[in-house]
């Protein structure tokens, strides 16, 4: 039996948990609830049998994408006592004795992507598992190999799966995205562009450069194409601009697949977890570890 790959959006978890959870404040003032929520979720996968994990985690919000649009999202905004939780999650996740990849440069997106090709060529590996509802993500789905996993809402994402939700298959997300804008990244895509025109023109031309500049050379029927084309002709180079934002970098060394193998806590997890008022999450890693040496 072949091996199983998750890889876990550190960042993105991070503020799932710090939005769903009531504050804990520990004794000398520090919240860590997101902390201990994230750390509890990742034990309750290996729990479930994972056994190679690797989290990518958004060191610092900004990233090499922030000199090449100016409008990219920053880490401005963010409430602090969200911010000071992101390197004690780190913290916590190497203790623990999971793989962590903390992005400077890049983001954590990148690291995930970065990995998910790593595993993808890994002639052990069954399947990769990306855990994130992220749309950037979906552009590294292979067939049903490489899929994508909202844990919230279990919905698991192969090839035909992003194709239902986008309209596109993965190969054609960084130009979809493109063209329709991510306002959670910071980039507006092209005016007048929508969901709707951009899946259904690229569904047939798959990418900005193969699309024909005048509409009526168009093998699709879609409303406004004159001055759609118009506008994607006139503002190409924004495209592509746009479009390079949107595709996830693979040229990071995130080690190898063997690597990421869960192998039990640290010696620091124990006293770690108690500064986190959590000494239950100790004991999980603890009798998790010896019941794997058991097996």
């Amino acid at each position: 039996m072949g091996v199983r790959v998750h890889l876990v959006d550190g960042t993105y978890e991070l503020f799932r948990h710090y939005f769903a959870l009531p504050e804990h404040v520990t004794a000398d003032g520090h919240e860590v609830a997101a902390v201990r929520g994230v750390v509890g979720s990742v034990l309750s996968m290996l729990e479930d049998g994972a056994t190679h994990v690797g989290v990518a985690t958004d060191h610092i919000v900004e990233s090499f994408r922030n000199d090449l649009w100016d409008g990219y999202k920053t880490g401005e905004g963010i409430e602090p006592e969200l911010r000071s939780q992101f390197e004690p999650l780190e913290e916590a996740l190497v203790a623990a004795g999971v793989t962590v990849w903390p992005m400077v440069e890049f983001e954590a997106d990148d690291g995930l992507a970065a990995a998910a090709a790593v595993a993808d060529a890994d002639l052990e590996v069954d399947q990769v598992v990306i855990c994130t509802p992220d749309k950037d993500l979906a552009q590294c789905v292979r067939g049903d190999r490489v899929v994508q996993l909202d844990r919230r809402k279990g919905r698991l994402d192969d090839d035909a799966g992003v194709r239902d939700r986008f309209g596109v298959g993965p190969e054609s997300i960084p130009d979809y995205l493109a063209l329709l804008g991510d306002s959670a990244d910071g980039f507006p895509g092209l005016p007048g562009w929508g969901a709707k025109s951009a899946s259904v023109v690229l569904a047939e031309y798959e990418h900005l450069e193969a699309i024909p500049r005048v509409a009526e050379e168009w093998d699709v029927a879609v409303r406004g194409a004159r001055r759609l084309a118009a506008t994607l002709n006139d503002q190409m180079e924004d495209a592509l601009a746009f479009r390079t934002l949107a595709r996830l970098r693979t040229d990071i060394d995130v080690g190898t697949v063997e690597s990421w193998r869960w192998r039990g806590p640290t010696d620091r997890f124990a006293a770690l977890a108690d500064t986190l008022d959590a000494p239950g999450l100790a004991e999980r890693a603890e009798e998790l570890a010896a019941s794997k040496q058991r097996t």
